[in-house]
């Protein structure tokens, strides 16, 4: 029987329920003196056949990293060289020797036991936990008490996708590698999955292999792209953005009864290069003017428009579109002509 002395001294554990009713709760790892990785100099590959060359690349435990390519073009030879699963061909590759790795793919899902539950899966990594705790840990990234004992070939893909990446992050690592990891989702779960990086930020460093822009934009610090196996940039989002021929461009959402005689007056401007129909909804249209150099222009466009007493819905800046660089750059270095934009897409790799 034990005595209320050693009940005090009992470490209290935490209800599933009450676990779930946080956000997420990822393992912290302590913290690294930076840069937990740096390669210099590096070329990657298979056996006789380089793929990435000229790799200089340092990484910071707060980086929240998006790797952009065109298909067959390096990113994924980049994540696993930088998850230790390939060894560089040349150059050099140093690392904390503290550092821990997580690796998280979209296709691990489907390496998921159907026929066991999640407690199952989170047992056999942390077999001298007890049922409450074990229920606590998945608790702590969403997955219920109910959910827990369900055999996974039921559950949701977005509920797999909390459990893998639970199974990726249980030892607290410093830099999780995320491999196309909203792939295959709907829209729903997607939103789930982003949730879970935006709650790693500063916890972690995170490397997402994506080919949806709109991801980068959600929860990356830098985005690096790569063409022709090399780095062709290495910035955050809005500094790439900026690099966009649309930066500072004016959006325009007006009756379509107004888009002749507000075209002609932005057309009659100097500091405009263009003028784009970019959208249209029923009555509405939406017109982009693209200024020169990339110049703000919001106040002579406003001005112009005022002056002429055009009605307009709605007038704003345009930041830029990364789909608009990603291409310019991607094409740049093949030698072509950049297509017009299309979509916010970049092709799978």
């Amino acid at each position: 029987m034990c005595s209320l002395k050693a009940i005090a001294r009992l470490e209290p554990i935490t209800r599933p329920q009450e676990a779930a009713l946080r956000r997420f709760s990822f393992p912290t790892p302590e913290e690294l003196s930076p840069p937990i990785l740096r390669i210099e100099n590096g070329i990657a590959g298979y056996g006789e056949t380089t793929v990435l060359s000229r790799l200089d690349l340092r990484i910071d435990q707060d980086d929240r990293i998006a790797l952009l390519g065109q298909n067959g073009q390096g990113k994924s030879t980049l994540a696993k060289l930088i998850s230790g699963r390939l060894k560089p061909l040349a150059g050099q590759l140093v690392q904390s020797s503290k550092l821990r790795i997580g690796y998280f793919a979209q296709h691990q899902v489907d390496e998921l036991y159907v026929d066991e539950t999640p407690i199952d899966h989170v047992r056999r990594l942390r077999p001298s936990k007890t049922p409450a705790q074990l229920r606590a840990i998945l608790g702590g990234f969403g997955i219920g008490a109910e959910q827990a004992e369900t055999l996974v070939g039921r559950l949701s893909g977005g509920q797999k996708a909390r459990l893998s990446l639970l199974l990726a992050t249980i030892d607290a690592p410093h830099l999780l590698i995320l491999d196309e990891p909203t792939d295959g989702l709907d829209p729903n779960q997607k939103h789930e999955v982003r949730e879970l990086l935006t709650e790693m930020a500063g916890k972690k460093a995170v490397i997402i292999s994506t080919h949806i822009l709109e991801e980068v934009e959600a929860v990356c610090s830098r985005a690096i792209i790569i063409a022709k196996g090399k780095l062709v940039a290495d910035q955050d989002p809005l500094t790439l953005q900026s690099r966009s021929r649309l930066h500072n461009a004016i959006g325009i959402r007006l009756p379509m009864a107004q888009v002749e005689a507000c075209t002609a007056v932005l057309n009659g401007l100097e500091q405009v290069t263009a003028v784009q129909t970019s959208a249209q909804v029923r009555d509405t249209v939406e017109l982009l003017a693209v200024s020169a150099n990339g110049l703000e222009i919001l106040d002579p466009v406003r001005a112009a428009i005022d002056a002429k007493g055009i009605h307009v819905n709605e007038i704003f800046v345009e930041r830029g579109r990364l789909e608009d660089v990603f291409r310019d750059l991607t094409f740049e270095v093949e030698g072509l002509k950049a297509r017009p934009i299309v979509g916010s897409e970049v092709g799978n790799a």
